[in-house]
């Protein structure tokens, strides 16, 4: 029976003559599933680097009705993959109109809906609930009490309707009862207070509840997912073993495999504006660099490992990379750009919020650390456009020999960040020997590719200590390493006198 013909019955008598049958969330799920897999349609829909992880994993633990537990560090799509499940929900179900607890019509559950149906009969009111208003999200915060969860006596209710406490109707169900019949997520689990944990065990093995002093079964019907994230497990609590034992699949997430996937996920959550995207234009490396970023900082000494590096940096860097782009087109009055280099420092405030430093790296400092990082990806990339340089020293056409005998001649190239287009192009120009470099390795590149690689070319010649980069307030200027050297140290030898 399709939803609008499911939505015309309104009471309970004309439920039971339809062709509705109840059944549980969790065989909803597996059979909703079965019928996706077998029509070959993608439930997790803009999960990126899963299909053969996390997302096989996730879907057997549906087809064993299981409740889960996907354990993974932070940004990797733990609360998004528990949010798409709700595609596999029915999209209309029958409750039991006015019931706090979303009570079935054909197996009522709550005492108010047993009292309805006993009066009513087959004249009790139904109504439909829609598969987005199945969904229930709580943060495991250290305030969280057994009353939010489970659920307490309310005085008040039994004040206004004069009933004395020990009777069942006084109870104010908490937020898990509530969501009987729905799905349940609890998002940080070793943050919830032990003895809060402990409030969770009957709920998942039996499905009944305990409140105070009364006697309560109530045999719940909800699906059950928990997030975690492995650094809590030290920091500040654990999951008690008896109810890790009573989640019955656990799944491990991890971060994208590789730059192409993660480019996919930044991409696809990047809020890029319509203006941003008419007057800038960004080249794949530029893409490649913002994985590489990431990629970087998992592997750097000096960022906490155990506390990971959320997807959230690159999408946040990737927003800052084009918004850096436009505000130096709109200083210059420009309708047209390009994403330089040099506008990645501009991202450099999207990489220090999102990395834990180790106690070296705080030595470091987090804005030393960020450009640490941005320069590892730059020298990471280099080798995929042009002759590794530390090859090319020993070959006698060395290809970098023109530009770096041009800065030991003493001239010096100076990239600020809010140059013109023009000025950015002339400046690059003067150097001699990159235009050259370029047209030999990447010769079908368009005016704006070529550029742009004649300023990534200068990015990667200084990480491989060819020659000198010094960061300015206003930009960038590139020298001979060894006068820039000697200057360093004339100026620290002023400075000790």
């Amino acid at each position: 029976m399709n939803s609008e013909n499911l939505l015309q019955i309104k009471t309970l008598g004309e439920l039971k003559k339809s062709a509705y049958q109840s059944r549980s969330i969790k065989q909803e799920l597996r059979e909703n599933l079965i019928v996706a897999l077998k029509n070959k349609q993608k439930v997790f829909e803009g999960i990126h680097g899963y299909d053969n992880t996390v997302i096989p994993d996730l879907e057997r633990a549906i087809l064993s009705m299981h409740n889960i537990n996907l354990l993974g560090l932070r940004g990797q799509a733990k609360t998004r993959l528990a949010r798409l499940m709700i595609n596999l929900l029915d999209e209309y179900i029958p409750v039991v109109r006015g019931s706090d607890l979303n009570d079935d019509p054909m197996q009522p559950l709550s005492r108010f809906a047993l009292d309805l149906i006993a009066e009513h009969g087959d004249q009790t009111p139904i109504s439909w609930m829609h598969r987005s208003e199945r969904y229930t999200e709580k943060l495991a915060t250290p305030d969280v009490s057994v009353s939010d969860l489970i659920g307490d006596v309310d005085p008040i209710k039994a004040a206004s309707l004069k009933l004395p406490y020990s009777d069942e109707r006084v109870i104010h169900f908490g937020l898990i009862p509530r969501s009987h019949r729905c799905l349940f997520v609890i998002n940080e689990l070793p943050d919830l207070q032990a003895r809060i944990q402990v409030a969770l065990f009957n709920i998942l093995q039996e499905g009944d509840i305990q409140i105070r002093g009364f006697k309560l079964r109530l045999p719940l019907d909800i699906q059950f997912v928990f997030t975690a994230n492995p650094e809590d497990y030290t920091n500040r609590g654990s999951i008690v073993t008896p109810l890790k034992d009573r989640i019955d699949s656990q799944i491990i997430t991890h971060y994208p495999p590789d730059i192409e996937t993660g480019r996919k996920i930044t991409e696809q959550e990047a809020h890029i504006k319509t203006e941003q995207k008419n007057g800038i234009t960004v080249f794949d490396l530029c893409k490649d660099l913002v994985e590489q970023i990431a990629i970087e900082a998992r592997s750097s000494e000096y960022v906490d490992e155990k506390s990971g590096v959320s997807a959230r940096l690159t999408i946040s860097a990737y927003e800052n990379l084009w918004s850096a782009a436009e505000r130096r087109m709109l200083i210059n009055s420009e309708a047209q750009t390009h994403i330089r280099i040099g506008d990645f420092w501009g991202i450099l405030p999207s990489i220090a919020g999102k990395v834990e430093l180790v106690y070296e790296g705080e030595q470091e400092g987090t804005a030393i650390v960020a450009q640490s990082l941005l320069g590892k990806s730059i020298r990471s990339l280099f080798l995929n456009y042009f002759p590794n340089p530390e090859q090319e020293k020993k070959s006698k056409n060395n290809l970098y020999k023109q530009i770096i005998d041009w800065f030991g001649d003493g001239e010096h190239t100076d990239l600020l960040t809010n140059m013109s287009n023009q000025e950015y192009k002339n400046a690059l120009h003067m150097v001699s020997g990159l235009d050259k470099l370029v047209k030999s390795k990447l010769p079908n590149l368009n005016e704006s590719e070529h550029i742009f690689m004649m300023e990534f070319a200068l990015h990667g010649l200084a990480e491989y200590s060819l020659i000198s980069k010094q960061v300015l307030g206003k930009g960038l200027i590139f020298k001979d390493l060894l006068s820039s050297m000697l200057n360093n140290m004339t100026d620290s030898e002023d400075e000790d006198q």
